[in-house]
């Protein structure tokens, strides 16, 4: 039985979870409420040493401590275009600890006892698929195999006969408990969650992880319910919801549904990432040229992505922007809901050159600007501004709302090549008498901006 005094810290511990959560939703109170998080991870952490006085605690701490110091080297020395990766690791980790600890509690599990074992069988499917799914995600964006949807014949055959052995397996623990089953159960699961991510293409693979976060939270809050521990329970909860929302929030704003981002390719309509450069004729120009058109525009709006984040250029960016203010020019940022390899990619890089809040506008607020826009600067961002997504029916991110950059008077693209983005296909904008393109590193190339504006 846990103590009164230890129940009420679990609940605090939830509390501050919930807190947490609505702080992240703005950029503003984030980091006090990642703070908060982690201080009611640390506070459920003491309790459930102090009231349960677990076995093995040499071997519990020295775990501790390794996860400490990986979590803390890791974090630190982790990039910002390697967010995405890092979280993927997190996540699968999570969904992988909670098959396992539910694989240990089997030999607690009453065959009498059906909602816990429901439960466990529950658990060790979902956590599994979560931790190998994640594991192939990772690899993705790491680029350590191909970001392009990997298929071979037969594979939604053994998709759905896997699905089913699943779900016959796991009827099984369920009426007879058993720890091999669980085992046999849980390798299948990590088959299954192989064959879910591999057919999605690179620029899908962010909604990926959003999902399996979704899956891990519920295997968390389903193995709080077999330990009997509330606060578990609570906080998977917490996590299934808000990444089943995320989820969801991010395939409409790519305009597509999940089924069609996990199955796409099977059916020959999914992302298939960056493809080959073109070598049609564009608008091209130097530094000081540009430094022109920005210096006497009445307004401008800059349209950040990926290759801001490559280029780690976002404070050079905040100083061009600093001196086009100081000549009178409107600024602001023009922020899509996918820019860059997840949502708010742009938010916290550009936050931690110390941009000011107020700058950044989300897509649906700004995007009746740009028709009275003098220069839109598109930096590193290609698919979030590709007209293709409203005028061809064949392209994978048609139906995808993007950033109206073409409705203003003159564009720049800063671009290392004429390579496509992710969705590997051109974007007409590109080639549009109106815009201006300036080659380069993105650093390199808002620093030559810079000094070239500061001569006008």
């Amino acid at each position: 039985m846990i103590p009164t005094w230890a129940q009420i810290g679990y609940l605090v511990s939830a509390v501050c979870f919930i807190v947490a959560l609505k702080a992240l939703s703005s950029p503003r109170s984030a980091r006090t409420g990642n703070l908060i998080g982690a201080a009611g991870a640390v506070l459920a952490v003491i309790i459930t040493f102090a009231a349960y006085k677990p076995q093995h605690l040499a071997a519990i701490l020295i775990a501790l401590a390794i996860g400490t110091v990986g979590g803390v080297i890791g974090s630190r020395r982790v990039q910002m275009t390697q967010m995405p990766q890092l979280v993927a690791l997190f996540n699968g980790v999570g969904g992988g600890a909670a098959a396992l600890v539910a694989l240990l509690e089997l030999d607690e599990v009453s065959s009498d006892a059906t909602v816990a074992a429901i439960a466990s069988a529950f658990t060790i499917l979902v956590g599994a698929i979560s931790f190998s799914g994640s594991v192939v995600t990772f690899a993705k964006l790491q680029e350590l195999m191909t970001t392009r949807p990997v298929t071979f014949p037969g594979l939604p055959v053994i998709f759905i006969a896997s699905l089913l052995g699943g779900l016959a397996l796991a009827g099984w623990l369920v009426s007879d408990p058993r720890v091999w089953v669980g085992i046999l159960l849980c390798l299948l699961g990590l088959a299954i969650g192989v064959m879910l991510v591999l057919p999605v293409g690179g620029a899908d693979v962010p909604i990926v992880i959003s999902l399996l976060n979704a899956f891990t939270g519920l295997t968390v809050a389903a193995g709080g319910y077999v330990l009997g521990n509330t606060l578990l329970l609570v906080a998977g909860t917490l996590v299934g919801a808000a990444g089943s929302l995320l989820t969801k929030l991010m395939a409409n704003a790519m305009g597509r549904s999940v089924f069609n981002i996990l199955f796409g390719a099977v059916r020959g309509g999914s992302t298939l990432g960056a493809g080959t450069a073109s070598d049609r004729p564009v608008i091209s120009a130097g530094p000081e040229d540009v430094a022109i058109l920005l210096g006497y525009a009445g307004k401008v709006i800059i349209v950040p992505g990926y290759g801001l984040a490559v280029a780690q250029a976002q404070h050079t960016l905040r100083d061009l922007v600093e001196e086009l203010h100081s000549r009178g020019v409107k600024v602001d940022y023009a922020i899509h809901p996918v820019a860059g390899r997840m949502p708010g990619h742009m938010n916290v890089l550009l936050a931690e050159a110390q941009v000011p809040y107020d700058q950044l506008r989300e897509m649906d607020d700004i995007n009746g600007d740009f028709k009275t826009t003098d220069v839109v600067l598109v930096v590193g961002a290609n698919d979030v501004v590709n007209p293709a997504a409203r005028t061809t029916p064949s392209a994978p991110i048609y139906g995808m709302p993007i950033l109206n950059a073409d409705e203003a008077n003159r564009v720049i693209f800063l671009k290392r090549s004429m390579r496509p983005g992710f969705a590997g296909i051109e974007n007409e904008l590109l080639y549009d008498p109106k815009t201006t393109l300036l080659f380069g590193d993105a650093r390199e190339t808002l620093t030559k901006l810079l000094a070239a504006l500061k001569t006008i």
